[in-house]
């Protein structure tokens, strides 16, 4: 699908100024009909659509953002969304929530059942199916259609819009150096989000570290899975091998990780450290020992999404701002479950 031209780089390309192409595309008095007709051709050309929500903005905006989260058990998307309420509520936006449910189909219908004139905007994470299947389509043709998005830790490089995320490669390859510098030398890796891109991220960020110290990649210690079912399934197995720490991709796994050391006789961290990426109670006050983590600063990256959101939803056409690609730095969190081998 072409994307859709804006005024201000049909006027560009015209060399003309954008209250021009407005009034000439509008058919004011106040433009020749040469240069009406020359710039409503090159706007048919471009693909130009007025944006129906966008004409007359202030009688028109409904106020109200848009959000789908791709499912309800994740802490970390319950953080997100209060970050997002929060700064929605102080700028006087009301929120909708949707779940996608991990799924591609309901996805994509939530995005056309809103973007009817419904919400100004959405605020979303990208489901499991849509990425396992590198099919986002519906969101450059949501974005085409003058409704803006921005996506948040799960993103689509390949869709141009506004993103928020963490450093996952950074933090993964930071998170292992940190059990290197402890004194472990056999890492294994548990994973149960490696259809994700941040699962990836992760992945490549351990396996970057474990490089960078001459230390030999292990098969046998690295699992990565598409499930946490399949992770549980599997995850025993490491055990049958020399393992003096664990670096687990998701909450889920980082629970595992603890949960299967202890039955297996370890001790925690006397007889092998684990760090996760998780960002609720669960690893850091329910748990026994509690758990070292990667904090994802869920609340924060709610914040900044929507004050971004917001920003783009307020600016005029003439002064829209370039995409960006904002990186909220990850901090680890030392707490039982490592510790110096001695």
């Amino acid at each position: 699908m072409k994307a859709k031209a804006t005024l201000k780089q049909i006027a560009k390309e015209l060399g003309v100024s954008v209250s021009t192409v407005s009034k000439a595309l509008n058919d004011s008095p106040e433009i020749s009909e040469q240069t009406k007709v020359k710039i409503k051709e090159y706007a048919k050309l471009k693909n130009y659509k007025p944006n129906v929500i966008g004409l007359n903005l202030k009688n028109r905006k409904t106020k109200t953002i848009g959000v789908i989260i791709p499912n309800i058990l994740n802490s970390f998307f319950a953080k997100v969304f209060s970050g997002i309420e929060k700064v929605a509520d102080k700028k006087g936006y009301n929120v909708i929530t949707c779940i996608s449910n991990e799924s591609l189909e309901k996805e994509i219908h939530t995005l056309e059942m809103l973007s009817n004139g419904t919400i100004d905007g959405f605020i979303l994470s990208v489901s499991e199916e849509a990425q396992k299947l590198q099919d986002y389509n519906h969101f450059s043709e949501i974005i085409n259609d003058g409704t803006p998005i921005v996506m948040f830790d799960r993103i689509a490089d390949e869709v141009d819009c506004d993103k928020v995320v963490v450093d996952d490669f950074d933090s993964a390859l930071n998170s292992t150096q940190h059990l290197i510098n402890l004194g472990c030398k056999n890492i294994a890796l548990i994973s149960s989000v490696d259809n994700l891109s941040v699962g990836k991220l992760r992945a490549d960020g351990y396996l970057k570290a474990l490089k960078d110290n001459n230390i030999p990649v292990n098969e046998k210690i690295i699992l990565r899975t598409d499930s946490e079912d399949d992770m549980k399934a599997k995850i025993d197995a490491i055990f049958d091998n020399k393992v003096d720490a664990i670096f687990a991709l998701d909450e889920n796994d980082s629970v595992a990780a603890l949960r299967v050391s202890l039955k297996k006789g370890y001790r925690v961290p006397e007889d092998i450290s684990i760090i996760g990426f998780a960002d609720g109670i669960l690893a850091s006050r329910r748990l026994s020992p509690s758990l070292t983590t990667v904090s994802q600063h869920g609340i924060e990256i709610g914040e900044v999404a929507a004050k971004r959101l917001i920003k783009r939803l307020e600016e005029s056409e003439e002064e829209t701002s370039d995409y960006e690609t904002i990186v909220i730095k990850t901090v680890l969190k030392e707490r039982e479950s490592t510790r110096k081998v001695k």
